[in-house]
């Protein structure tokens, strides 16, 4: 760059002021703080660093609330001030209702046989609908049979840069820009589910990874996420009753490199992202396993699942078969079948389905409180500052403080059913229920 002498000591100024501006500017962008860009958080640990609201009610820091189209139970993604979550919303009706009770467990068939599986955008300061984006459609060629707490658009997405990838399990994948730009599409993964899709997908090194669990033949697939062309495909070596599941991979690393933990039925295997090797593998006795997996402590703890829920702690060190070598601890009560785990300065926190609320020393196993929250849960706790946020499937939010000590310090209810998990923003809430979602914030 020329500088005329005339002008060189302003010129200077202006320009060291103008680089340090473009320098803040990159590093709040690139921090992301103010985006939640995946199921759990930036990072998949479910801990959001700044704090947000303790209490609210329809007359108290509730900011917003827009009514969405559809069904679905992905929890929202934010990035770039925008709102995102899938839906599925109905286009062709066979019966008057559209969904049978399944309250008593078993699957349950739909009674609407094609759906717009889409992608929806919300204003993050206002909550205008911005765009709905039809992805894909679900038709008769493809059942729609689900469970009663499932929904066709389950899976929540995950934003990259410019790019959002959205996953309807068995249905298929996509990647679209922000502004809701169809790039790719991949419907060839197709595997016969149970109870419909569930488990999210996790991004690493280009590759989309996520399993595919279903009546039989479960597997690990990677798409290349520039193309969403088949990277690797890794089949789950168990001899389960069951074989399936619906749990969202996590990434550790152990010395220098990174693993891929991927529990499923029966077994709990580690793989190289790039690659798709086996690293190890530990087996045990679960399926329908649904909680995302944790590191803490240099250990890998993860819940087994249905019927009997274990916690397991594993040293993730070994190779091969790591069944009888690396099992450190394990914790047999009120283990959650369907919230995820969050670990959190050494601490292990969950809540189970019926409402049991744990702390953990990662380390060691031993259980530091166990008090009843009641209620039944599905969605996963998060952290906020020095506080976790328990939601119901009723909606009520139950707050305790972080530490060794049980210590309940609000409740807040929006009576109305929610399965999804909150996403933190510029310590705001957001909130998705059966017909809803809120912003919460002061």
């Amino acid at each position: 760059m020329n500088i005329q002498s005339k002008h060189h000591p302003i010129a200077l100024i202006t320009l060291f002021f103008f680089t340090v501006i473009c320098h803040l500017q990159e590093v709040c962008s690139a921090d992301g703080n103010n985006d939640w860009l995946q199921f759990l958080g930036n990072d998949g640990r479910g801990v959001a660093t700044e704090s947000a609201p303790l209490r609210w009610s329809r007359d108290e820091n509730l900011q917003w609330s827009t009514v969405l189209p559809g069904r679905g139970w992905s929890s929202p993604v934010i990035a770039g001030g925008r709102v995102y979550v899938t839906a599925a919303i109905p286009l062709k009706s066979v019966g008057e209702n559209t969904i049978r009770d399944g309250s008593n467990g078993e699957a349950v068939e739909n009674e609407v046989s094609e759906f717009d599986l889409c992608m929806l955008i919300v204003d993050l300061d206002s909550g205008r609908l911005v765009k709905r984006v039809s992805v894909m459609v679900q038709n008769d060629e493809r059942p729609s049979r689900m469970h009663g707490k499932n929904s066709h658009a389950s899976p929540t997405p995950i934003v990259d840069g410019d790019r959002i990838f959205v996953h309807f399990g068995y249905q298929g994948t996509a990647c679209l820009t922000l502004d809701g730009e169809l790039l790719w599409v991949n419907r060839d993964l197709y595997f016969p589910p149970t109870h419909g899709n569930g488990g999210s997908p996790i991004l690493i090194g280009g590759k989309l990874i996520f399993t595919c669990d279903g009546g039989k033949d479960p597997n690990v697939i990677a798409l290349e996420a520039e193309t969403g062309e088949v990277a690797w495909r890794v089949h789950r070596e168990v001899e389960a009753k069951k074989t399936f599941s619906f749990c969202t991979p996590s990434v550790i690393k152990v010395g220098d490199r990174d693993l891929v933990v991927v529990p499923g039925s029966d077994v709990v295997q580690a793989l190289d992202p790039v690659t798709g090797e086996v690293v190890w593998y530990l087996h045990y006795t679960g399926y329908s396993v649904v909680p995302k997996p944790v590191s803490v402590a240099g250990l890998v703890v993860l819940s087994t699942g249905f019927d009997q829920a274990t916690m397991l702690a594993i040293d993730p060190t070994g190779t091969g078969d790591v069944t009888d070598s690396k099992l450190v601890w394990e914790i047999d009560r009120n283990i959650p079948k369907t919230p995820s785990l969050i670990a959190h300065q050494g601490l292990i926190y969950t809540i189970s389905d019926d409402g049991i609320a744990l702390c953990i020393d990662g380390a060691s196993g031993d259980l530091l409180y166990r008090e009843r929250i009641g209620g039944n849960y599905s969605s996963s706790p998060i952290i906020a500052g020095d506080y976790i946020y328990f939601t119901s499937e009723t909606g009520k939010t139950t707050v305790v403080r972080t530490g060794v000590d049980f210590d309940r310090v609000a409740e807040s209810d929006l009576e109305e059913r929610t399965l999804a998990t909150m996403a933190f923003s510029e310590g705001a809430i957001l909130l998705r229920t059966d017909e809803a979602l809120y912003r919460i914030s002061h």
